[in-house]
């Protein structure tokens, strides 16, 4: 009987330890990284955990909805968009966006990512169309990339924040023309850039010219003022020199030295190679060699 008892009384420490068990693991749950986890009370919603690690609950009365806080991209489907200038462009994009509002996302989407993708899609496209239509052709592919990614984002976030949901990029990463006018568009874009481009040449070619004219008109300048400056020093050179001479040949016996002296230069220059040299009998070469040969 004894036994019997201590048999009972051990299944019963061990139901009872396993019933405990059994609370305290209902009673806990973990938030990870990344991630909240909404606390409902009889369906109603009474908490929303964000911070990582162990939280507790009360059992049976309460459950949890774990909901992720990572980044997410969706990628749009390609579109079709009319610009201002009622022209077609197609784009293609892709969204990265996270739940920002738990709360908001849970009583508007019920956390439904797809339900949260419908609506994402149908945002960023109504933001797409509204920035595309608002410019010309030209200005959309001018403000492609950073310009045009910022008009989008901005749009659709303002609207997908009331479903508790932050759009952190709507990046078009392809924007293109339908291929029945896209050749007749890229031609004239060509023909802009070469207009462009011409029209840079045009002006340097111009700047060129100029530097090229006001270089030729100061080398004209330095050289009128260098052969200026020459025939000044020429001029004076000759000044002193034929004052010298005249200081050197101021008497009569000077002068007629200096003149024995020039024309005894002629003569030599004069005999060089093979010549016969006919002399007036007055002229001071003849004087010179009359009186050499007396």
């Amino acid at each position: 009987m004894e036994k019997k008892r201590f048999g009972f009384g051990k299944i019963l420490v061990i139901i009872v330890l396993l019933v405990a068990a059994f609370l305290v693991g209902s009673s806990m749950y973990v938030v990870h990284q990344n991630e909240y986890v909404a606390v409902r009370r009889f369906g109603k919603i009474i908490a929303i955990a964000s911070e990582p690690g162990l939280h507790f609950k009360t059992p049976f009365i309460e459950d949890t909805q774990s909901i992720s806080g990572k980044i997410i991209i969706y990628d749009i489907p390609a579109s079709d968009v009319i610009t201002k200038d009622k022209k077609s462009m197609i784009t293609d994009t892709y969204v990265l966006w996270r739940v920002s509002d738990p709360l908001k996302y849970i009583q508007t989407l019920n956390a439904v990512s797809a339900r949260a993708d419908e609506r994402i899609e149908a945002s960023v496209y109504n933001a797409t169309k509204n920035a595309i239509s608002s410019m010309s052709q030209d200005e959309v592919i001018e403000a492609r990339g950073e310009t045009l990614t910022k008009l989008i984002t901005e749009e659709a976030n303002s609207d997908m924040a009331g479903y508790g949901i932050s759009i952190i990029q709507a990046q078009i990463k392809a924007l293109d023309l339908p291929d029945d006018n896209k050749q007749a568009v890229y031609e004239r874009m060509i023909s802009e850039r070469n207009n462009i481009a011409a029209s840079y040449t045009a002006q340097g070619a111009a700047e060129a010219q100029k530097i090229h004219n006001e270089t030729d008109k100061q080398v004209a300048i330095v050289k009128a003022q260098a052969q200026k400056s020459a025939a000044v020093l020429e001029a004076e050179g000759e000044a002193a020199y034929m004052e010298t001479l005249s200081k050197a040949y101021d008497t009569e016996e000077k002068a007629e030295f200096y003149s024995y002296i020039r024309g005894l230069d002629t003569l030599k220059e004069s005999l060089k190679g093979e010549k016969t040299i006919i002399l007036d009998k007055n002229s001071e070469l003849a004087q010179i060699l009359y009186g050499n040969f007396n």
